[in-house]
């Protein structure tokens, strides 16, 4: 049965981090559910040929009809604070940086008032560079199909790529491309850094609002750690860790472990941990189980349902 009323905008607002203070009814939810549902069965339905123009068509009329997921206001915290792992995990200037799906671009508008040379790039113009206000002499703007990116960008040029909850979006079958792209633009010792929401506390898109235990909404796949492991390593990367999370960062540079070499190693312990955290968890066959248990190791540190990758070059 699914929720409404009360319990419905609850959802919602906790899905979407939205304040509880900012109006949102029942009837925008359903709007976004039935529309969501509509093209997430025409992006299923594309082909290799029409993608990115059934891609682009979906998400521009998704942002342009359902328009409050540009204006509603959602992570409160500042800049600084919501992407200091990111910040951590790229490194010292300088550094060309190439991001795919930048949303309403607050990431790479950051990364750009950091003095990193950043591109931001989105499959429709309803996202991405419309909704920067301060330009910046450090960031540019291009629309791609986020797949391809070698027919956009040239190969062997950015230290950086980065995408952040992008992959749940693309179709499952375009996967490996865009893995192998994203290799493909980077210079010999660039590294693609990622994050995707886990399966195993998800869906984390609508479908959650409405207590599904599986997307129905347009995230087309949600991952596990070892789904990713093999179009990673087919792509042509040599190594795969894990970003390390800051407050574990702070620690051990407080300890004195603070050189790439040894954050690296400390990566790629805390993605084999994982996977064996994952593993385990896999042994219990609800998600009705499974989900509550994996949010629980998240607060411990046990486990991180955000996966965040960094894949070497």
């Amino acid at each position: 049965m699914e929720p409404r009323g009360t319990e419905l905008v609850n959802l919602y607002k906790r899905n979407y981090n939205i304040p509880a203070d900012v109006e949102v009814t029942e009837a925008m939810i359903l709007q976004h559910w039935n529309l969501e549902k509509k093209l997430t069965k025409e992006l299923w339905e594309s082909t290799p040929e029409n993608r990115w123009e059934v891609f682009e068509q979906a998400y521009t009329l998704l942002y342009s009809e359902i328009e409050w997921l540009n204006k509603l206001p959602g992570d409160t915290r500042s800049p600084s604070e919501r992407y200091q792992t990111w910040v951590a995990t790229i490194g010292s200037k300088p550094k060309k940086i190439y991001e795919i799906g930048s949303g309403k671009g607050e990431m790479i508008s950051y990364l750009s008032q950091c003095e990193f040379e950043c591109k931001g790039t989105e499959v429709t113009r309803e996202r991405g560079e419309k909704h920067i206000k301060e330009s910046s002499s450090y960031l540019s703007w291009g629309n791609t199909d986020g797949v391809n990116l070698e027919q956009f960008e040239p190969a062997n040029y950015y230290d950086v790529v980065l995408s952040n909850q992008v992959i749940e979006h693309f179709h499952p079958d375009d996967l490996q491309t865009h893995f192998q792209s994203a290799y493909s633009i980077l210079n010999e010792n660039g590294r693609y850094i990622f994050s995707t929401p886990h399966c195993h506390t998800g869906p984390h898109d609508v479908s959650f609002v409405f207590k599904y235990d599986d997307s129905k909404g347009m995230h087309l796949k949600e991952y596990t750690y070892h789904e990713l492991i093999e179009p990673l390593t087919l792509a042509g990367f040599k190594s795969v860790s894990c970003a390390v999370p800051f407050a574990i960062n702070k620690l051990l540079v407080k300890l004195g472990i603070k050189k790439p070499e040894q954050l690296t190693k400390i990566g790629i312990f805390y993605f084999n941990f994982m996977l064996i955290v994952e593993r385990i968890l896999f042994l219990i066959p609800s998600k009705k189980v499974r989900r509550p248990l994996a949010r629980f190791l998240r607060k411990l540190y046990i486990f991180a349902d955000n996966i965040f990758l960094i894949a070497q070059k």
